[in-house]
C-alpha cells in the first residue's frame, strides 16, 4: 500500500509527540513512589526526595483536575456525584445557602458554595477573627527568620514574603523584604513598631470544608505578590515532613496594615487546587500553563476608585480556593497578644483567634 503524504506526515508528528513520553513517565513514577515514601515516613524528607516528588507533574495534574471541575455536569448526574462527595468528606449540605444539590452546575461551584445567612457569625469582641474553616497547622510568635511551618519543621519567612517594595512610590529593587541580619533585624525590618512583635497564624482547609475565606481584621491591602512555585500537597501530613513547604509552593501573598502595623494574608497553592480567586484582585491568575521567562513573583499595587490603599471590614469576603489548601496570616500585634487557639483546633469563619482584646 502506498502511503500517502498526510499519512506520512501524521506518523511523524506523532512520534515526535510519543518520543518523550517514556522518560515522563519514568519521572512520574519515580516522584509518586517518593510521595508514597514521604507519606509513610515519621522523618523529615531529604532533599533528594523532595526533588522527585516536585518532578510529578502536579501542575498539568492540578490544571487537568480544574478543567474537570469546571465543566458542567448533567443535571441528572448532579445530586449522586456531589452526596458522594459530601459523604467522602464530610461535607454539611445543611449549611449551604443552597441545598438543591441540582443548583450547582460543577464541582467548582459546588467546592465555592456560599453558606446560609449568618450561619459565621463574625465575633464583635476580638480583633482578630479566623480567615476560614479549617484546622489550625500551627499558632506562634515569630522570632527567627526561620518560622515553624508545624513543630520542628521551618520554613523562611524571607523566601515566602518575597521581595519588598512596601510602597508604589519606592523605588523597586531585588533586596528581599529580610535582607539584613539573618535574625532579629529580619522581624524588625516588617515591624512598624519595634516595641511589637510578629506572630503567624496557619489554616488548613480539608476538601470537605468551606471554600471560601473572609478577611480576619480591619485592615488596609497595599499590594500583591503573586510568587511562583510549586504544587505541592499542604496536607498536615506532608507539611510535618517536608522543610520549606510553603516557601515552595505558588502563593499569592496580600500586604498591607492593620491598626497595629504589618499585615499579611496569604493563600498557597496546592496540588488539585483548580484555582485560587480573590475577590478585590480580579487580575490574579493562578496555576497558569507557564510564566514568563525568569518571571520568579508579579507585584501589583491594590487601591480603590480615588488611589488609596484598599480598606478591608473583619469578616468581608475575601476570596475563595477551588479546593482547600492553607491560608497564612504573619502580623505585627503588642507582645503581650495571646492566641485563643492551638495546633490542631478546629475553627470556623469569624471565630476569634485572640483572647485579650487587643
Amino acid at each position: 500500500m502506498i502511503m500517502t503524504l498526510n499519512q506520512a506526515l501524521t506518523r511523524r508528528v506523532v512520534r515526535r509527540l510519543c518520543r518523550p513520553l517514556p522518560v515522563a513517565a519514568i519521572v512520574t513514577a519515580v516522584g509518586a513512589v517518593q510521595i508514597r515514601r514521604i507519606i509513610n515516613s515519621d522523618r523529615e524528607a531529604k532533599q533528594w526526595e523532595i526533588t522527585c516528588y516536585s518532578s510529578v507533574p502536579l501542575r498539568i495534574l492540578s490544571r487537568g483536575w480544574g478543567w474537570i471541575c469546571n465543566k458542567e455536569l448533567p443535571v441528572k448526574y448532579r445530586e449522586s456525584v456531589y452526596l458522594k462527595y459530601a459523604q467522602m468528606f464530610n461535607v454539611n449540605i445543611q449549611e449551604a445557602a443552597s441545598e438543591d444539590l441540582s443548583s450547582y452546575t460543577s464541582l467548582c461551584d459546588f467546592f465555592c458554595r456560599p453558606l446560609k445567612e449568618g450561619i459565621r457569625p463574625i465575633d464583635s469582641k476580638e480583633n482578630v477573627v479566623s480567615p476560614a474553616d479549617g484546622a489550625v497547622l500551627n499558632v506562634s510568635k515569630v522570632t527567627s527568620p526561620r518560622v515553624e511551618q508545624v513543630k520542628g519543621v521551618t520554613y523562611s519567612l524571607e523566601t515566602f514574603l518575597g521581595e519588598h517594595s512596601q510602597d508604589k512610590n519606592e523605588e523597586s529593587t531585588n533586596t528581599e523584604v529580610c535582607e539584613k541580619d539573618r535574625n532579629s533585624s529580619c522581624i524588625q525590618s516588617l515591624l512598624k513598631n519595634k516595641e511589637n512583635a510578629l506572630y503567624q497564624c496557619v489554616i488548613y482547609l480539608a476538601p470537605g470544608d468551606y471554600h471560601r475565606f473572609h478577611s480576619p481584621v480591619d485592615w488596609e491591602v497595599k499590594l500583591r505578590r503573586h510568587i511562583q512555585g510549586e504544587l505541592l500537597s499542604v496536607s498536615p501530613k506532608i507539611a510535618r515532613l517536608i522543610p520549606d513547604l510553603f516557601s515552595l509552593n505558588e502563593r499569592a501573598v496580600y500586604i498591607g496594615e492593620w491598626k497595629h502595623g504589618f499585615f499579611s494574608f496569604t493563600a498557597v497553592g496546592a496540588t488539585n487546587v483548580g484555582s485560587i480567586r480573590v475577590y478585590v484582585d480580579e487580575v490574579l491568575t493562578t496555576n497558569e500553563r507557564k510564566w514568563k521567562f525568569g518571571s520568579k513573583c508579579r507585584e501589583v499595587f491594590l487601591s480603590d476608585s480615588e488611589g488609596k490603599p484598599l480598606k478591608v471590614r473583619k469578616g468581608d469576603p475575601f476570596g475563595e480556593f477551588r479546593l482547600g489548601s492553607t491560608i497564612i496570616l504573619i502580623f505585627e500585634a503588642p507582645k503581650d497578644f495571646k492566641f485563643h487557639i492551638a495546633p490542631g483546633d478546629k475553627i470556623h469563619v469569624g471565630q476569634a483567634i485572640s483572647c485579650n482584646h487587643i
